[in-house]
């Protein structure tokens, strides 16, 4: 007998094999044995929103246009990625960036943006503002009261959608333009907020999204201009790097995106 023919008859007998056992089960254990994912209804009509700054705003449209809804990045790509994924469980998903946004701008439109949503999932990106005001010229604006605003936030998130499900994102830069004129400066501020950030998803019981670690590992591909063309925006390629870590991070949870 060829070898081709051997494996032929060897996968044919563990395929008779495979369905003696399962025949040989009770009708109990039949039941037990867990059903194709396609099946479940854990996710129907699950709403995704996404809140930020300009990163995440990506100059969307303020009314109904769907071909702009979304804006243009990374909230967009996974919102893409996931609706033609799973047609069937019904996603919602909501930007409500906006350009320019501080974490005490965030939390003067909070109730109508996000509570009034009641989103099953909401992402978070903010910082980047903060730090910029704070580094020309207004002193408020330092970590200690990003942190006490943002911790704010959480509180009454928590306190009204009790079950949403947290996902905050670290604040990001790359030394590009005017921010490497400055690089020292913005750095250390960001890894402050990179530091409040994890600690309040510790304390929050949020997924956290490590964007700055992504792209430091990035630049061993490719220079920093080719993922932030500023040092604050990404570039499309940016976008899609985020998409791919907020995936990741955010499937481990979410069995249903798998």
């Amino acid at each position: 007998m060829s070898n081709s023919g051997f494996n032929k008859r060897r996968n044919f007998l563990k395929q008779i094999a495979t369905l003696g056992t399962i025949a040989s089960l009770a009708p109990d254990a039949i039941s037990a044995l867990p059903m194709p994912a396609a099946n479940s209804k854990e996710g129907d009509d699950y709403i995704f929103l996404f809140q930020g700054d300009s990163i995440t705003d990506g100059n969307r449209t303020r009314n109904n246009d769907w071909n702009h809804v979304m804006g243009h990045g990374y909230q967009y790509i996974i919102a893409s990625k996931l609706w033609y994924d799973f047609p069937a469980k019904g996603f919602h998903f909501f930007n409500r960036g906006i350009s320019g946004n501080k974490v005490m701008d965030l939390a003067a439109r909070w109730q109508t943006d996000t509570i009034d949503l009641k989103p099953n999932l909401l992402s978070i990106l903010v910082g980047i503002n903060d730090i910029d005001t704070l580094l020309h010229g207004d002193k408020k604006f330092t970590a200690a009261l990003y942190e006490q605003e943002y911790r704010l936030l959480l509180k009454q998130t928590k306190q009204q959608l009790p079950d949403t499900q947290l996902v905050l994102c670290e604040p990001f830069i790359l030394p590009v333009g005017r921010i490497k004129d400055r690089w020292v400066e913005y750095a250390g501020e960001i890894e402050k907020r990179r530091k409040i950030v994890r600690q309040l998803s510790v304390e929050f019981n949020a997924l956290f999204v490590e964007f700055q670690t992504a792209f430091n590992n990035a630049l061993l591909k490719a220079p920093a201009d080719y993922w932030i063309w500023d040092g604050i925006h990404p570039m499309p390629a940016g976008h899609e790097l985020m998409a791919l870590e907020w995936t990741k991070q955010v499937s481990t949870k979410l069995k249903f995106i798998r």
